[in-house]
């Protein structure tokens, strides 16, 4: 890989301390970062080296913190020069934008003024990319003022999980399982990511963002683009987001009548929350691909805070046998991918109950794939990391999947279902409970 200068900004922010620097320190352990790197961390008040503290001497050696806002980037012009004067000729920059969503086109007009953003540069964006249809086209115009579409890469790090690309593998490795891939043959899908914990500190993120934002319209679409894509002629970054770009426009208008949102007891007496608040922090949402492969499946979507169980699943329901011959439980085959950092798999099937009767119940045929293949993963940031590094845009979203998916959401956004009630610890209004059941 080339020589790297990685530009951190949102140094001091939950998720780089969580993922971005640790991170990186495991990429070097690994012996999967550039062999010349530096790194700059910068916040509007220069970073402490504390924040790497836990790092070896010869790693901690590489990072310098600096300032820098949409106003005033001197000093950052000034690190990143000196950095690039170590590497020498030929080292690129990554400029990684961990900040919020409502500081991200004035931070990339500043790297343009800056003169940083030049040929070289990759951008890394963190989502949600825009509030609505056209936010998100100005933010991408703004893009491209700076950067050409291939220095681009917006991250979705779901999209990063191993069970995420296990579920194309699956169905593209596998002659067993893309027969039953389509309307003939599965009744629904179900994309299930509920969380335990509540706000941790965003309160002020959710007020601005809300559920559906934060996490509907960019994680569970994303992954449902993998699930309900035609198959690519090939698996490069080309090929695949052009099948997942065609599952998105085929996707029928998200409305109120396919939604259900809910807000945790509680939510409005945390800190920065209004006391009037109607922001969602649960969502359940029916969609529909309107296309030969999917018309009349529902896919199910659901997530939301403070509920009874963390999981993140992706279940793919087939149609029970017609003429069913056997008594015992009746239960369809379903195909499950657990989205953890190590992936699950597990095909539920009925089998015989041993002894003298002709009955079946359910079991799951499952993977563990870590274990299975004596082998640990990346961690899905990590992964994103060094394909950033690689300049691999496979596991990246691209400029026309963003819009369209801002297209298929405009009808909710105008017009959301009131927000229920539910209590902490539960899954969330009752009304959406039996499309999970």
């Amino acid at each position: 890989m080339e020589p790297f200068v990685i530009v951190l900004f949102g140094a001091t922010g939950d998720l780089a301390r969580r993922k971005l620097w640790p991170g990186m320190q495991h990429l070097f352990e690994a012996g999967l970062m550039p062999d010349e790197v530096r790194i700059v961390g910068a916040g509007r008040e220069a970073p402490d080296h504390d924040l790497v503290a836990d790092w070896p001497k010869e790693l901690h050696e590489l990072v310098t913190m600096t300032s820098a806002s949409a106003d005033h980037h001197e000093d950052l012009v000034k690190d990143v020069q000196a950095a690039h004067a170590q590497l020498g000729d030929g080292s690129r920059t990554m400029f990684y934008m961990s900040i919020p969503p409502s500081a991200m086109t004035d931070m990339v007009d500043m790297l343009g003024r800056s003169g940083l953003a030049d040929d070289r540069a990759r951008i890394v964006m963190e989502k949600p990319f825009g509030h609505d249809v056209d936010s998100a086209k100005a933010l991408n115009a703004k893009l491209h003022e700076h950067f050409a579409e291939d220095q681009i890469f917006r991250i979705d790090h779901f999209l990063g999980k191993e069970a995420a690309q296990d579920v194309l593998a699956l169905r593209f490795a596998n002659r067993l399982f893309e027969p039953l891939w389509n309307r003939h043959h599965v009744a629904q899908v179900r994309i299930d990511v509920p969380e335990e914990l509540g706000l941790e500190g965003r309160a002020s993120f959710y007020e601005e963002t809300g559920c559906f934002r934060d996490m509907v319209v960019t994680h569970l679409c994303q992954v449902l683009g993998f699930v309900a894509m035609e198959p690519p002629s090939s698996l490069d970054a080309g090929h695949l987001r052009d099948r997942k770009a065609e599952a998105f426009a085929a996707l029928r208008p998200f409305t109120a009548e396919d939604a259900i949102y809910g807000q945790f007891e509680g939510y409005r007496d945390e800190d920065g929350v209004a006391k009037d608040s109607t922001v969602e922090t649960f969502v359940a949402l029916r969609a529909w691909v309107d296309n030969e492969r999917w018309r009349g499946v529902p896919f199910y979507l659901r997530t939301g805070k403070a509920m009874a169980q963390a999981k993140r699943t992706v279940e793919v329901v087939l149609r029970e046998p017609e003429g069913d011959l056997y008594d015992g439980e009746h239960a369809p085959n379903i195909i499950s991918f657990e989205l953890l950092d190590d992936p699950q798999l597990a095909v539920q099937v009925r089998v015989k109950v041993p002894g003298p009767t002709s009955a079946v119940a359910p079991t799951a045929l499952s993977v563990d794939v870590d274990r299975a293949l004596r082998t640990e993963g990346l961690e899905a940031y990590e992964r994103l990391l060094h394909d950033v590094f690689r300049g691999d845009h496979l596991l990246f979203t691209r400029a026309d999947e963003v819009e369209t998916l801002w297209e298929r959401a405009a009808p909710l956004l105008a017009d959301p279902p009131a927000v229920k009630p539910y209590k902490k610890g539960s899954w969330g209004p009752e009304e959406a409970v039996a499309w999970f059941s």
